[in-house]
Order: structure tokens, then sequence, then C-alpha cells
């Protein structure tokens, strides 16, 4: 009779067990990542990303499942992609690459927490009413990288200071586009530079860019701050290379990888921070009491084994700014 009722005793117990099981399970936050870009180039700054969360005490596949969502470059996906983030009633997203993700999250939702990673102005993208108030759902990270395009203009004239044309390469695809272009007009104009507009989405439309660089007869290159491009980056610094233009990118993987010069903050600790956000607010934080963080540092990144491959002459005043010299 004893072992008939410890049966029962045990199997109502560990019928009792089961909805906790089930409740615990179903109490762990899930965080929508939404990235412009592929997942391929993006690895890193989605591992940033992890980094800052476990920085919070969240650790993926432990105590938080992240849902991971990849535009590869298309800008038009976004607001699709956001979709079917509300749908699945995530927890929280994290949106990353340029303002349009967290843009399209922000139309789909206002109370879902957002948290963005842009290289744009937050407050001018209409993401938040102000940097040190955010309010609403949205905060997140700003590396105010496209406002830093006149002083890429600047450092790019001091390599090459006897061009007095410089193609700008953007993706007119992004919405932001046109106004850096506008913005990009009088800083050219000081340095008494003529800009020259070259547009690409695709990797199959670069070489027909670069062949256009001779026609207008641009002796340097600027490519724009521009998150689709991570996944043709090669293809865009062998083409720079083969036509010997020099050439300035916004981030240090092109000069790593071989391109001439970049100026930026790291966009990987802009993740991480993300991250950290991200993890802040799980634990009952309100985004509206998290201001948007910034950049206090930039890195000019100079390969010095690709300026003398282009024969060009570094000045010693650009390598004394420069926090990495390649060799």
């Amino acid at each position: 009779m004893s072992t008939r009722r410890d049966f029962i005793t045990l199997l109502g117990g560990a019928a009792a067990a089961w909805p906790l099981a089930a409740r615990a399970q179903a109490a762990i936050p899930v965080v929508g990542y939404l990235d412009l870009g592929s997942s391929g180039a993006s690895t890193k700054f989605a591992a940033a990303f992890r980094q800052g969360l476990s920085e919070t005490g969240y650790v993926e596949g432990r105590n938080v499942t992240i849902e991971y969502r990849w535009a590869d470059g298309q800008y038009d996906r976004l607001p699709m992609l956001a979709a079917d983030f509300i749908r699945r009633q995530i927890t929280i997203i994290a949106a990353c690459g340029t303002s349009a993700p967290a843009l399209a999250a922000k139309a789909a939702t206002s109370a879902i927490p957002i948290v963005f990673q842009t290289g744009g102005d937050p407050v001018q993208d209409g993401l938040v009413s102000s940097m040190n108030r955010p309010g609403g759902n949205v905060t997140g990270v700003s590396r105010l990288s496209v406002t830093l395009e006149p002083k890429r203009l600047e450092l790019l004239r001091e390599l090459v200071p006897k061009t007095s044309v410089i193609a700008l390469l953007v993706n007119p695809t992004n919405p932001r586009s046109e106004l850096v272009v506008h913005q990009m007009q009088e800083p050219a104009r000081a340095l008494g530079i003529r800009l020259q507009v070259l547009k690409a989405v695709t990797e199959s439309e670069l070489d027909s860019v670069f062949e256009s660089l001779v026609q207008v007869g641009a002796g340097a290159l600027l490519v724009t701050q521009e998150p689709s491009y991570r996944h043709i980056r090669a293809q865009i610094i062998t083409l720079a290379s083969r036509h010997a233009i020099p050439t300035m990118y916004s981030t240090r993987d092109y000069a790593v990888l071989g391109g001439l010069v970049s100026y930026d903050a790291s966009p990987t600790d802009s993740y991480r921070q993300v991250g950290v956000y991200t993890g802040q607010i799980l634990k009952g934080t309100k985004p509206a009491d998290l201001p948007v963080q910034t950049p206090t540092k930039f890195d000019l990144v100079i390969n010095l084994t690709t300026a003398k491959a282009l024969g060009l002459e570094v000045p010693s005043t650009l390598l004394a700014r420069a926090v990495e010299v390649i060799e």
C-alpha cells in the first residue's frame, strides 16, 4: 500500500513540476537581433553584442534566447523582418547597422523596447527626442559616423593635396545617402574640391563605378559609411588597388584588409554597448532612462604598405595622429 501511495505522490509531484518547468522555459527572454548586414560579414559584431549581454549576466542558450534576422544590405526587407519580431512577441529588439533597422522596428511597435546601433544622428533621424532623454521605447548607441564624412574628406585631402576632384561612393538605396551628399558639398568647396558622386549597391556594379573614376578625373575616392558594403568590401579594396586610387574608408576593417586609410570610432565597441543596454533593459531599466551613448575617441588607421604601393608619401603630421600604422 505504501508503495502505491509513494508512486501516486511521485506522479503528482512530477505533474506539478511540469507546468513549473514550462513556465520557467517560457520566462526566458527572447532578443530579436535585427541587422542590416549579412551574417558572414557581421559575425564579430554579433559576437561583441553577445559579449555585452554577458557582462550583464545574460548568456545565449542559458538564460536568454537570441533570434537573428539579417537584411543582407537590402533596406526594403527591414519592415518585414521587424514585423516578424512583433508577431512572435519577442521581449526586446536590438536593431543594428544604421538607423534604418531601428526605424523599421519603431514603426512596428511602441511597446517593445528597442536598442539601436547606428552611425547617424538618432535625433535627426527621428529615433529619439534627445540624446540625454530618449523618451519612449527606444535608446541605443550612435558612433556619429555619418557626421565624420567631412573629416574623412579633410584627411584624404591631406594625403593627396594636389587632387581637385574626389569621388564619393554611396548606396542610393540608403535613405540617408542624399542627405550625406548634400552635407558634403560645403566642406568640399571650403577645401577647393569638386565632388563626383558615384553609386553602387551590389558587387556587380562596382567594376563600372571604378572605371568611371578615370572618366571623371577623380584623384581619390571616399567610400561613405555604409554597412551594406561590408560583404563586398574585399572587392572594393581590390578595385581601388587595381585602379591605383587612394581611398578613404569608414572603418578599420578596410585598412586591415589592405585599404589605404580609415577614420572612425570602434564599431565593435558600439555593438558591445548595445548588448549591455539590452541586458540592463531585460533587468528592468526603462529605455527612456538610458541616454544615447556616443564615442569620445576616433581612430585614424593608415596602411603604410598600401600607401607605398600607390607611390604616396604619407605626411608626418598624419602619421603622428594615427593610432595604428599597418606595415
